[in-house]
């Protein structure tokens, strides 16, 4: 990285569960590294919690890569973006001293199509990703091998800005590259539910249980 190119703005929880998998927190649109912080205590009392800011401002809202309409993705800031992320995690694991296990990811928006791009461009930056409301980043030129990674997609039926048909659409990339891909559907539109939270605590129960 450069010095045209500053390091992430981040927030970092240390962990209190020895040998436990930190969490990768990425906001939503116009969020910052505060706002995912109690949903990760949540999901996994303990684990260590790396929370960074996104650094592209779209009319002042933080955002993790740019976009050129609602929707419509710059998918060469996206590919340098991720690039720039993935860097910053390796250093992160390293700082904070994270164990050998990549972090899981826990994206929203915004932060979950960057986690999607993360697995699909850079592999082995994650071991795991639960991604709310996502929709395909990217697809790369070549499918990664994601064959010992799981992934939960939570997506809702009535979301205005995410169709359904987007969110099945990055299940099945991730699942052709060999991801083990849960699904989960709830009657909400963008925001979160308490149906949301109850699948990824579950989800998040599975994953952490088989390490």
């Amino acid at each position: 990285m450069t010095d045209s190119e500053p390091e992430f703005v981040h927030r970092f929880v240390p962990g209190s569960r020895p040998g436990s998998v930190p969490l990768l927190l990425l906001h939503g649109t116009g969020g910052n590294e505060d706002d995912l912080i109690s949903l990760g205590q949540t999901l996994a009392p303990g684990s260590p919690l790396l929370s960074p800011r996104g650094q592209v401002l779209e009319n002042g809202m933080p955002r993790f890569f740019r976009r050129l309409a609602e929707g419509v993705f710059d998918l060469e800031d996206l590919r340098f973006r991720a690039r720039q992320l993935a860097e910053f995690l390796a250093r992160a694991r390293e700082r904070y001293e994270l164990g050998e296990i990549p972090p899981i990811a826990v994206g929203f928006s915004n932060g979950a199509n960057i986690a999607a791009a993360l697995l699909l461009l850079h592999p082995g930056s994650l071991s795991a990703a639960m991604l709310l409301r996502p929709m395909v980043p990217l697809v790369p030129d070549s499918l990664p091998a994601l064959h010992d990674v799981r992934v939960l997609i939570a997506a809702g039926r009535v979301d205005p800005i995410v169709t359904s048909a987007q969110s099945q659409a990055l299940a099945d990339l991730l699942e052709k590259a060999g991801a083990e891909v849960t699904f989960q559907w709830s009657n909400a539109g963008h925001g979160l539910t308490l149906e949301d939270l109850e699948a990824g605590e579950r989800w998040m129960e599975t994953i952490t249980a088989a390490r």
